[in-house]
């Protein structure tokens, strides 16, 4: 877990915490520390449904910022090493 901390301290500030780059790197990191907890817990549906909540609001945020500014979305998604959105 200390490599979270250490993406989410590089990429924002402290005081910024409701920017959308901030938003979309705390949600990488609760969805990493998710897809570890469903590795051990299989069954565990509850988690499941909170993970795809949390993977589609980083979506959302993802195509906002996408269409706002690309060059910062590059740049996070390089940052976080996540895949970018489809191309419609």
């Amino acid at each position: 877990m200390a490599k979270n901390t250490l993406i989410r301290s590089s990429l924002v500030p402290e005081k910024q915490t409701g920017s959308v780059e901030f938003q979309i790197s705390h949600l990488t990191n609760r969805i990493l520390k998710l897809t570890y907890h469903l590795k051990l817990h299989g069954k565990d549906y509850s988690s499941q449904r909170g993970l795809w909540k949390i993977l589609g609001k980083r979506e959302r945020l993802l195509v906002y910022l996408s269409q706002k500014n690309s060059l910062c979305y590059e740049n996070l998604i390089n940052q976080l090493r996540i895949r970018g959105l489809k191309k419609r």
